[in-house]
């Protein structure tokens, strides 16, 4: 029986959750890795068997995707009324039920297609904002034939390669992002191998190149990066730092670039091979399969191995392409997050995971970031697409001084880590930092990617207070945790739907408060009185704010019948007058 992992579930739920109170079109973001397609196999197969007569159209842009999401289907259903339209794979069922398509296709055979009720596009993040384009025509003649068609976008990068979120401006596809699960939150729940950045000696000099549809120029890119001295010194690390490392991607600059990384990386007598959007299937068939058999160590291609491509080995990625492009830089990063678990031990918790992962094949992805990267955007967990006008500023990041001598005779750490960060997560080297007790309602800097651990910080007192929704959203409770003499938020939403109800019903939960969970706020602030106190919570700096990512619970400590606080709440009475001010 399919047994869907927690967050899967939660997706699914999320957007049947939408369509329940909606009509619009839902997004799903779920990092690479975290299994896109079993929860479209899912979602399909509950669609199919809840309403029969209904036809399903699924899009993406590459062969092995279409073949991938296809065989998941058929896995947890094998007779499913499934087939495939794709030139690449030589099949063209056009009648089936459920129809998984190339958009290079079928772009122009909506009419020989027929009525579709849901769309779904896997990597919607490549639909370009022009409705001009084969997604654009495709989507419109779907929707002359069914004016009630619905789509449903997955990616795990929700905003376009040159542009911003999808799920914004005036031409946007998606009306609303439903549910979220990032790379953080797979790293943390041991379903991600985390990603480790070092510092290199060898650094690309981008100044000079011009952009183009919000990236640089494709072949002023190359000429200035596909420099024989500057390859030869990147091989030189490569080789170095990868030596303990099994499965090379690096991602390149141009075609001439791949290759000649390729070239370079031979000669040191290390079998390499590359990829780029002219190999034929056939060969780029065998050369992946060569690669995923560690029959060949390093792949070099130029940007076309990264989406779609699934290597679980990868545990070093050589980032040898510049990009201005925050969805092409976290897809890049994407293909080393595959989870490689020793075999035999417990997978039952987070803990019980990560100790696998650790004492797997591939403890860590490491990548060498040679086109300055991370410095540019920032967390790989937390980017955000830059608003135009706002400049290109970079992330504030550090690099770990501590010198170790390791059994090649290598010294020198050398990770990047955020400036605020006090533990190296490579070699546990402390950093020299100031520990006397500091806490404001904004944020210093940003963490950089998910090697900066939350900090607990004691709540003094907590209030709920009612939050009105801007425009057409429903209100919210606005929680206040009085953290020494500042106040640090959060929103619980127990009247939206998805994602944002799930989080509000966890909290009532993890906090004592008793089923049913409250529909509306003006219900959770009456029954308040369920919930114990939080002790502590962890923060983590999120631009100039903190987020909150765990709370501590405290004793349950219920206000009594003449309102006043219990004995043991440490918070002011005007504190405690506040929760129950609001006029029911």
């Amino acid at each position: 029986m399919l047994q869907l992992r927690h967050y899967q579930e939660e997706a699914e739920e999320a957007v049947f959750d939408y369509w329940g109170a909606e009509p619009g079109n839902p997004l799903v973001d779920l990092a690479t890795g975290c299994g896109k397609s079993l929860v479209m196999a899912s979602l399909i197969k509950r669609l199919v068997e809840g309403w029969p007569d209904m036809r399903i159209l699924v899009a993406t842009h590459v062969a092995e995707l279409i073949e991938q999401n296809y065989l998941e289907l058929i896995g947890i259903w094998p007779f499913a009324p499934a087939g495939i339209y794709s030139a690449g794979l030589g099949r063209r069922d056009a009648r089936s039920q459920i129809v998984f398509a190339g958009i290079q296709t079928v772009h122009n055979k909506a009419e020989l297609i027929g009525h579709i009720d849901v769309l779904m596009v896997d990597e919607c993040h490549l639909i370009p904002a022009n409705s001009n384009t084969m997604y654009g025509r495709f989507i419109g003649a779907l929707r002359e034939i069914n004016p009630d068609l619905k789509i449903l976008g997955l990616t795990a990068t929700p905003y376009r390669l040159d542009s911003g979120r999808l799920d914004e401006g005036d031409d946007r596809l998606f009306d609303q992002v439903v549910y979220t699960y990032g790379i953080g939150d797979g790293v943390r729940d041991g379903y991600l191998t985390p990603l480790s950045s070092k510092a290199t000696a060898t650094v690309f000099d981008t100044k000079g190149v011009g952009r183009l549809g919000g990236d640089f120029k494709q072949s002023a890119l190359q000429a200035a990066v596909d420099k024989s001295d500057v390859t030869r010194a990147a091989v030189d690390e490569i080789v170095a730092k990868g030596a303990d490392r099994r499965s090379w991607l690096c991602f390149c600059s141009g075609v001439d670039h791949a290759l000649h990384v390729r070239d370079e990386i031979r000669s040191r007598g290390i079998t390499c091979e590359t990829i780029t959007g002219e190999t034929p299937k056939e060969e780029r068939r065998r050369i992946i399969e060569d690669f995923k058999n560690y029959r060949i160590r390093a792949l070099t291609n130029n940007s076309v191995l990264t989406t779609g491509f699934n290597h679980k080995g990868v545990d070093l990625i050589a980032a040898m392409r510049p990009t201005l492009s925050v969805s092409l830089y976290v897809q890049m990063m994407g293909r080393g997050t595959r989870v490689l678990y020793a075999p035999g031990m417990p997978l039952d918790t987070p803990e019980e995971r990560i100790a696998a992962i650790k004492a797997g094949p591939k403890s860590s992805c490491l990548v060498l970031d040679f086109a300055g990267l991370v410095d540019r955007h920032g967390p790989v967990d937390m980017v955000q697409p830059k608003t135009p006008g706002k400049g290109d500023g970079e992330a504030p990041i550090k690099i770990c001084p501590q010198e170790n001598e390791d059994r090649h005779g290598r010294v020198g750490c050398g990770e990047k880590v955020h400036a605020s960060a006090r533990v190296c997560p490579c070699c546990s080297f402390e950093f020299d930092i100031d520990d006397s007790p500091k806490i404001s309602a904004h944020a210093a800097d940003v963490p950089i990617m998910t090697t900066v651990e939350p900090e607990s910080r004691s709540v003094a007192s907590r209030t709920f207070r009612f939050h009105e929704g801007k425009g057409d959203k429903p209100p919210s409770v606005k929680v206040t945790y009085m953290v020494g003499m500042t106040a640090i938020n959060e929103w619980v939403c127990p009247q939206h739907k998805g994602y944002a109800k799930t989080r509000a019903d966890r909290y009532w939960l993890a906090h004592g408060g008793s089923r049913p969970f409250p529909a509306t706020p003006i219900e959770w602030l009456k029954r308040q009185d369920e919930l114990a106190q939080t002790a502590e919570i962890q923060v983590k700096p999120n631009g100039k704010y903190w987020d909150i990512v765990g709370h501590v619970v405290g004793d349950f400590a219920p206000a009594n019948d003449n309102h006043e606080p219990p004995a043991n709440d440490n918070r002011p009475s005007w504190a405690w007058e506040l929760d129950d001010s609001i006029p029911f």
